[in-house]
C-alpha cells in the first residue's frame, strides 16, 4: 500500500507529527528549520522559533505542550504565544529535544540528544504531576517512544543500536525493571526512527533511510510494511476519520542528492485504527 503526498511543504528534518483528537488536525515539526507546521483540511499554517522544536502533545483544544531544545512550553495556537512550564536541559547548549509522547496516565516523555549526534549525549525524561524525572541516560539518538493501549508497556530506541525496547510499567506509569528488546533490525541494517502503537497493540516504526513503516505485532512479528516515497521516513502517526489515516514525516537531512519527495508528509488510509493521542495533564 503506497503512501501518497499529504502536505509538499519541504522539512529538513520532519518529526514529531500528532492528530489532535478535538480539533481533527494534525500538527508536525521541521527539527532543523526550527517550525512547526499544521494542515486541517485545505488550510495550511506554520509557526517559527528561534530554536529547535520537536514534539508536542495537547493540553486542551487550544493549546499544546511544545518540547524545544531549553524546556516545555504552552503554546497557545490561536496567539502563537509560549510559556515555560518545566526547563529541559536548558544548560546544556550541545542538546536539543527529539522524539516525545503523551502517555496514558497525562504524563509526557521526551528525549533530549546532541546537536551533532554526540554518543550517549542525550536522555530520556518523563514529565509528569509537575516535575520532570531522568528515565534512561547515555542515549544517542532517542526514538520510538509510544505506549500500549493498557498503560502497562511504553516503547523507545536508541536509533544507532538498532533496537526497539520494551519497558514494563507500574500502575502510575513510571518504569518498572529493565527494558527488554522487542525488536532487533541490526540483522537487517534498519534503522528504527519514531513509532506509534495501533488500537489492536500494535507498533508502527518509521525506519530511517529506508522509506517505509512496519507493523510489528504485540510479540514483535513482522506484519506489513508501507513504503512512502521519502527515502528518510521519520515517525507516523494516525488521524483522519476513524483513525484509520496513517501520516508519515520525513526529512532532507544528510542526502547529498534530494528528490522532490524527500521531506515531504505522506498518508495512507490504513484497515486498521490507531489510537487517539492522550491528553497531556499539567
Amino acid at each position: 500500500m503506497q503512501a501518497a503526498v499529504y502536505d509538499e511543504r519541504i522539512c529538513e528534518l520532519g518529526e514529531g507529527p500528532f492528530w489532535h483528537p478535538e480539533r481533527g488536525q494534525l500538527f508536525w515539526f521541521d527539527i532543523l528549520g526550527r517550525r512547526l507546521l499544521t494542515r486541517a483540511a485545505d488550510r495550511t499554517q506554520e509557526w517559527r522559533f528561534d530554536e529547535h522544536v520537536s514534539a508536542a502533545g495537547w493540553i486542551d483544544r487550544d493549546t499544546l505542550l511544545i518540547a524545544s531544545e531549553t524546556g516545555l512550553y504552552r503554546f497557545g495556537i490561536a496567539t502563537g504565544a509560549r510559556s515555560l512550564l518545566h526547563p529541559l536541559e536548558a544548560e546544556n547548549p550541545e542538546t536539543r529535544s527529539n522524539d516525545g509522547r503523551a502517555d496514558p496516565f497525562g504524563g509526557f516523555w521526551i528525549g533530549t540528544m546532541g546537536k551533532r549526534a554526540q554518543d550517549g549525549a542525550g536522555a530520556i525524561y518523563r514529565m509528569h504531576e509537575g516535575r520532570i524525572v531522568k528515565l534512561f541516560d547515555a542515549i544517542t539518538i532517542p526514538n520510538s517512544i509510544c505506549f500500549a493501549p493498557d498503560g502497562r508497556t511504553a516503547y523507545f530506541a536508541d536509533t544507532p543500536r538498532r533496537q526497539i525496547l520494551r519497558q514494563p510499567l507500574d500502575a502510575a506509569g513510571w518504569p518498572t525493571g529493565a527494558p527488554a528488546v522487542f525488536v532487533d533490525l541490526n540483522a537487517e541494517g534498519l534503522n528504527p526512527d519514531g513509532s506509534v502503537v495501533d488500537a489492536e497493540g500494535a507498533l508502527w516504526n518509521a525506519q530511517w533511510g529506508a522509506g517505509r513503516v512496519a507493523r510489528y505485532l504485540p510479540d514483535g512479528t513482522l506484519d506489513r510494511v508501507v513504503p512512502v516515497g521519502g527515502r528518510h521516513s521519520s515517525c507516523p502517526a494516525f488521524g483522519g476519520a476513524g483513525l484509520r489515516d496513517l501520516f508519515v514525516t520525513t526529512a532532507r537531512e544528510g542526502l547529498s542528492d534530494p528528490q522532490p519527495g524527500d521531506g515531504v508528509v505522506y498518508s495512507a488510509v490504513q484497515t486498521i485504527a490507531g489510537l487517539a493521542e492522550h491528553r497531556v495533564s499539567i
